[in-house]
């Protein structure tokens, strides 16, 4: 079948017989006016699909960027004001603080443009265009080719294809696989460098509820920052410069007064990271009831450390509030998606669709020739990788995350590697280039807290790692000390280089050959080189042959389902591409007797108040215009200022920061989050139970206005009655109005 006829069949561009749930999906803008656009302006959507995504003219997509590489963020000014979520710039905001300018804590705004804080190595990507080149990327390639074979086949097409992609100087492009390797799109973009701070509310309201509330509703956080975009004087990329402008964008978003109501459409708009809904039910079971357990036990006894040094000691929470966060974060996470799973009863679900699969393969003689035994083949493969899957999660948690002085070995063994790979000026490159990662290391790093978590992680890896995968070393050492992981971390910690900030710094700055041979015995670095040796040895080379079998499955399993249905409307799983995914603001039901509604407010901030406390504490000049009820224009027709609501948008990790727009175009929210009972929306989404989490617009510009007094940015941007027509109550002048409220 032709590859274009297969994409417009899986999309539904022909009237589906079985629909998806709206809200469902995570769409290419591109192809929005042929599969989507009917069925947005039915749910009340008022602009077109050309307004949202145009190569012609400006349209949303143009103040939509992909923030650096892991969230989404807006432009809302004619200035390039940027809007994301105070999580996504938690890394800047803690880079700048100290206890002596604690903007984690007191929050932070510039008065005037030349306050705003540089951040290094901090970019933005926006999308110049989207183009379809599955022809292009899998000519020559044929059903009969070998793996490998085909593999090699299509990279050599990718290169070729990049490579002679019309595009300007200052643009790049990449390609992605979408639908597990049948179709290709290729992205062309721009990426700007100097990327300043210049705003944020305190963590006591852009964190407000912390990791009692996170995942969860009622949710009462402003989890917002704004940052700026600076250009060259010709609005093109450049490196800082004190002589950089404010970028100036094709389109920015105005920002709607007139808010949401239950039922009201909503659009987000962003970069959502990965899903994978087309998975076997023996995948989604691995996940859940082997990996995700394995993992969040690791990270329960090393949150439990982390909380508790934090809660008593206000440096150490200054250091760990944004390692704290992302470590939090997935734990939760994985608790939740593993609980939905099992709540919506996706397993039976997917057992159910896949025995339906199979009775039309059989049934069919071409289709049982060419999958007729693709689940069975695929079940066999994540029988045959569970193993390494499970000790490829374990180590990942042990040697790539929560230990800082592991952190630090880790940087050292990439040094060893370019040295033996590339030679001395390459591992001396990137000594270099480390430097400024390894000052942030020991900025942030309380050695007591990293001693600790360093016993728990070893104790672990002996403890709960199949012990085929464990190096002898560690055992060896244990015994040592009888079994006694933080005695071993006392004596390595003493001795260990790496624990000593001025001697490894110090060590950097001396040729490669001199700076491995000073760590070639240290107690540290040795245990890590070790780990790491079994673990390639033993896990990698064996998962590695696994997972290319499951991936050549999962591309003629992806075929073959939208052959088998072809009534079935597929989207692409999210690959970090730009998406756009529609719903509606709705509430829903969590459990038996349990039901909430789908927007909260600031009356509900201080019911959750809890003087002093690290997560439900309130800023008392919050606390005073809430007392005066000194609102402005941002309260609703309750007289209150609406915090959050709810959506049924489809959203994943990466939409973090994403816009939520209104039927018009603007601007009416910041996504953020989603409810727990939903979070499995990544491997199976529910119509019943998976919404997303967006700060209201209006509880926004109250918080920048009234409680920071930075009025001066909410005058740069563009405030609009999209419902109600009407002007700005405090405005000079009225907003002229359009059909659209488009830039």
């Amino acid at each position: 079948m032709n590859k274009i006829k297969l994409y417009l069949l899986a999309f539904g561009f022909l009237i589906p017989a079985c629909t998806i749930f709206a809200g469902e999906g995570m769409w290419l803008p591109l192809f929005l006016k042929q599969l989507n656009e009917a069925e947005m302006k039915s749910m009340g959507m008022k602009i077109s699909a050309e307004d949202i995504y145009s190569v012609n003219k400006g349209s949303l997509k143009d103040a939509i960027v992909h923030f650096g590489g892991g969230c989404t963020a807006e432009i809302i000014s004619s200035q390039g004001l940027l809007l994301t979520n105070h999580h996504c710039g938690y890394g800047q905001i803690q880079r700048h603080s100290s206890v002596e300018k604690n903007y984690i804590d007191n929050g932070f705004w510039a008065k005037n443009k030349s306050e705003e804080l540089s951040n290094p190595g901090l970019t933005i990507t926006l999308i110049s265009r989207i183009e379809d080149v599955t022809n292009a990327v899998l000519q020559g390639v044929t059903d009969k080719m070998d793996a490998t074979a085909k593999k090699t086949l299509i990279e050599q097409n990718l290169a070729k294809v990049k490579d002679n992609a019309p595009k300007q100087s200052f643009e790049d492009a990449f390609i992605r696989p979408f639908f597990h390797g049948n179709q290709y799109f290729m992205f062309v973009t721009v990426t700007y460098k100097d990327i300043r701070l210049v705003g944020t509310p305190p963590s006591s309201i852009g964190k407000f509820g912390a990791d009692t509330d996170n995942w969860e509703w009622p949710r009462h956080t402003g989890d917002f920052a704004l940052f700026r975009i600076y250009a060259g004087p010709d609005n093109m990329p450049a490196e800082y410069s004190p002589n950089n402008v404010p970028y100036t964008p094709k389109h920015f978003l105005p920002i709607s007064l007139d808010g949401v109501k239950e039922g009201d459409f909503t659009m987000v708009f962003g970069f959502p990271g990965r899903t994978d809904q087309y998975l076997p039910a023996s995948a989604v079971r691995q996940t859940v009831e082997v990996l995700n357990p394995l993992k969040i036990h690791v990270r329960e006894r090393v949150l439990k450390i982390m909380d508790s040094t934090m809660r008593s000691d206000v440096g150490i929470k200054v250091k760990y509030a944004s390692k704290q966060a992302s470590i939090a974060n997935a734990w939760k996470k994985w608790i939740g998606e593993s609980q939905g799973i099992k709540a919506v009863g996706a397993l039976a679900k997917k057992e159910a669709y896949e025995a339906s699969f199979n009775k039309k393969v059989q049934a069919n003689k071409e289709w049982k020739s060419k999958y007729g035994n693709v689940l069975n083949d695929l079940n066999a493969a994540y029988d045959e990788i569970e193993d390494y899957a499970t000790a490829r999660d374990f180590m990942a948690e042990i040697l790539g995350r929560n230990s800082d002085v592991i952190r630090l070995a880790g940087i050292v063994a990439n040094w060893d590697r370019l040295l033996q790979s590339q030679g001395a000026e390459a591992a001396a490159k990137r000594m270099k280039s480390d430097q400024s990662t390894i000052n942030a290391i020991y900025k942030d790093m309380d050695l007591a807290v990293d001693r600790e978590i360093f016993s728990v992680l070893m104790e672990l890896t002996a403890e709960k790692l199949n012990g085929k995968f464990v190096d002898p070393h560690l055992k060896n050492e244990l015994g040592k000390y009888s079994q006694n992981a933080a005695q071993l971390a006392s004596v390595y910690y003493t001795s260990s280089i790496l624990t000593d900030s001025t001697r490894f710094i110090a060590l950097t700055s001396t040729d490669p050959a001199t700076a491995l041979k000073n760590m070639g015995e240290d107690p540290v670095y040795m245990m890590f080189q070790k780990l790491s040796k079994t673990y390639q040895e033993t896990v990698i080379s064996n998962l590695s042959t696994a997972q290319n079998k499951i991936n050549d499955l999962m591309t003629v399993y992806m075929k073959a389902q939208m052959e088998v249905f072809p009534d079935k409307r597929f989207w692409p799983d999210a690959n970090s591409t730009m998406r756009v995914t529609y719903g509606k603001v709705s509430g829903y039901e969590a459990r038996d007797a349990v039901q909430y509604y789908p927007k909260t407010y600031l009356s509900g901030v201080l019911e959750k108040y809890v003087p002093g406390d690290y997560e439900f504490d309130v800023p008392e000049k919050l606390i005073a215009l809430s007392a005066k009820k000194d609102f402005g224009e941002y309260a609703d027709e309750t007289g209150d200022v609406p915090v959050c609501f709810l959506g049924s948008n489809h959203t994943t990790g990466g939409n973090s920061g994403s816009p939520a727009i209104d039927a018009y175009g603007n601007l009416v929210g910041l996504n953020f989050d989603r409810v727990w009972e939903g979070t499995m929306s990544d491997l199976n989404y529910d119509e019943k139970i998976c919404r997303n989490i967006m700060v209201d617009a209006r509880y926004i510009l109250f918080i920048i206005d009234k409680y920071a007094g930075a009025g001066h940015l909410v005058d740069e941007m563009k405030l609009v009655y999209p419902k109600s027509k009407k002007a700005r109550a405090n405005s000079m002048k009225p907003v002229k109005m359009d059909k659209t409220q488009m830039n």
